[in-house]
């Protein structure tokens, strides 16, 4: 299934909008958070900055050196996250973080933060937690800002900071590309996650920021956190909404529930039931679908790969060529879908930003995710609309980067501002 240009052309306009909507301060679905980083203030002389990465399962905990311009590890250390073994209090998060950075006393006094939690960046570019993720248990630590209080557990262990910067996982992934790619030349850098879940940022005039006092009259640049998960304005199904009604928190984040790996299976599974609802597969096929309670996103790749194969979907379409070729085209119809839908994603971020028309000067785009780099049909089909419709019809040109430790190398380009 091929979809066609001006389908696409609509949603990329509707996408435009919001994110417009979203700078001006306005009722939007996509809450276009600035953080405050300008890409431009990044200093030429980079010295070594502590690195935190926070996740939903991993601490981890870094000193990255700027040698020549070249960012290297020369300390790293990884520890279950702070409240997945069990809920903690506020003080104990701060407290046995502080801990962990002990042994870099006197490395560094600078700290860049990656919290991969939604956070409100403030100014100064500390961050207030908005909440945690269900794995993770920190009492207290909701409205709390991160920054401040980390600096105070340090200062009593004796450890001297001058500034904590706190970023999240997208943003730090731009940065990484920024910090590898360095000596290349690029019009501009996104950043793109398509994993468990989906986000993306970019570089945005300060003047376009509207709703920020802080910003709009301020010169320069800044990089916006899109919350493209959000987005609620792309064409949905009746498919979509019963799907949506099933998870935990109906009517949000609905972008993300049509494209990324959490939603996956769940989502196709759904579909399949009403296409056999609708008689498209024989009586054989409903049957054994009867017993399907689930599917995870690994097993549609399973089948992508091996659709003869000994795998859950290639099971239900057994020893009926008919079914099987069904089943894949729906399959297929299902990532053309949620292919498209991505590229509209990074082509608003390119025709709003008007950025890209040179190709000596493509941008940039930062991707991460294992949505994006594994899923067989996925990724072969975001290529395909990025070079048809983006380069071809809207002659805008990009390029997609898998930075070396993005999160860890961007987090500390992060840490460098003042």
């Amino acid at each position: 299934m091929l979809i066609d240009f001006a389908y696409f052309e609509e949603n990329l306009d509707m996408f435009i909008n919001e994110m417009e909507k979203g700078l001006a301060g306005e009722n939007s679905s996509l809450k276009m958070l600035p953080t405050y980083i300008s890409i431009d203030d990044i200093p030429e002389k980079r010295d070594s900055v502590i690195v935190i990465d926070a996740g939903g399962t991993n601490l981890r905990i870094a000193l990255v050196n700027f040698d020549y311009s070249a960012p290297s590890i020369s300390y790293f250390m990884r520890y279950p996250m702070l409240g997945t073994k069990g809920p903690i209090t506020k003080d104990e998060f701060f407290s046995t973080l502080a801990e962990y950075l002990v042994p870099l006393t006197g490395k560094s006094k600078k700290i860049g933060f990656c919290f991969s939690f939604p956070a409100d960046i403030v100014p100064n570019r500390d961050g207030r937690v908005i909440y945690l993720s269900k794995e993770v248990k920190i009492d207290g630590i909701e409205n709390s800002l991160l920054g401040e209080p980390l600096k105070n557990s340090l200062a009593e262990k004796g450890f001297d900071i001058e500034n904590i910067v706190i970023l999240n996982d997208t943003v730090a992934s731009l940065l990484g590309a920024k910090a590898v790619y360095g000596s290349r030349v690029f019009d501009s850098y996104t950043g793109f996650i398509l994993g468990t879940g989906t986000n993306s940022c970019y570089i945005e005039n300060n003047f376009n920021i509207l709703k920020s006092e802080y910003l709009k009259n301020k010169p320069g640049n800044c990089i916006i956190n899109i919350e493209s998960a959000g987005y609620a304005k792309a064409p949905r199904t009746p498919v979509d909404d019963s799907f949506d009604s099933l998870t935990e928190k109906p009517g949000e984040q609905l972008f993300e529930k049509m494209i990324s790996g959490a939603y996956q299976g769940g989502l196709l599974l759904e579909f399949i039931r009403a296409a056999v609802a609708n008689g498209c597969f024989s009586k054989s096929f409903e049957e054994k679908l009867a017993a399907v309670s689930s599917l995870e996103s690994k097993e549609i790749d399973d089948f992508c790969y091996y659709p003869y194969g000994d795998n859950k979907l290639a099971h239900l379409s057994k020893d009926n060529e008919k079914d099987l070729v069904s089943l894949y085209e729906l399959v297929d119809a299902f990532f053309e879908r949620a292919a498209v839908l991505s590229v509209v994603n990074l082509a608003a971020i390119l025709k709003k930003t008007g950025t890209g028309k040179n190709p000596c000067r493509p941008v940039c785009i930062s991707a991460e995710g294992s949505t994006f780099y594994k899923c067989k049909l996925l990724n072969e089909k975001i290529n395909y609309y990025m070079i048809e419709f983006v380069r071809r019809r809207l002659g805008m040109y990009c390029e997609f980067v898998k930075a070396e430790n993005s999160t860890l190398y961007g987090t500390a380009l992060a840490g460098l501002l003042d």
